[in-house]
């Protein structure tokens, strides 16, 4: 079996080589910062998470399970410090500002995919716009899941590997957050 280049990484950067790290580093920030930018749409933040992500990766590399997908391990702890972040915002969102927030639709292969930096953001299609914000105004546990999901192309699995939530779990978030999706964007496409 041919060892995974990101498991090969993560032992060279236990026994403390800096290449290695730096490497992993390479690999993930940007995935990482995506991530984080998409579930707080705020550029500072998503790179205060990107940070401490890695130094939390670095801290427990040991830690670190060689059976388990890197990949998995990584997001995983990126994804639980944005979420705690979002926890300890103040909500952001009025139930009247969700009302008239967006509204229905079939075409998640509209969500847009993760190859954009935020300055291209500004390039987004009035659609794609319109579908950002709605994932925007979803409530913290599903848009945590639709951000995984259909933006960072996650399959089921790995998204409940992540979150640490059973597959059953997942797939009821998902479909509950295309639920809320369409009730948004229904008078909006």
């Amino acid at each position: 079996m041919v060892e995974n280049l990101d498991v090969r990484l993560a032992k060279l950067a236990r026994k403390g080589d800096q290449r290695a790290f730096a490497e992993i580093v390479e690999l993930y920030k940007d995935k990482i910062f995506h991530l984080a930018y998409r579930m707080l749409s705020n550029r500072h933040e998503a790179e205060d998470v990107v940070q401490e992500t890695f130094l939390r990766v670095y801290k427990n590399l040991d830690r670190y399970d060689e059976n388990q997908k890197f990949s998995t391990w990584i997001y995983r702890i990126g994804t639980n410090l944005g979420i705690d972040r979002l926890r300890k915002r103040k909500p952001s969102f009025s139930l009247d500002a969700e009302l008239n927030d967006s509204d229905g639709m079939d075409g998640y292969s509209l969500i847009p995919s993760d190859n954009r930096t935020p300055e291209s953001e500004t390039l987004l299609s009035e659609t794609q716009r319109i579908i950002h914000q709605a994932i925007e105004g979803l409530p913290a546990k599903y848009k945590t899941i639709m951000i995984l999901r259909y933006i960072q192309d996650l399959s089921l699995q790995e998204i409940s590997e992540i979150l640490d939530l059973p597959v059953t779990t997942i797939k009821t978030r998902v479909h509950r957050g295309r639920e809320f999706l369409r009730k948004k964007l229904e008078h909006k496409l």
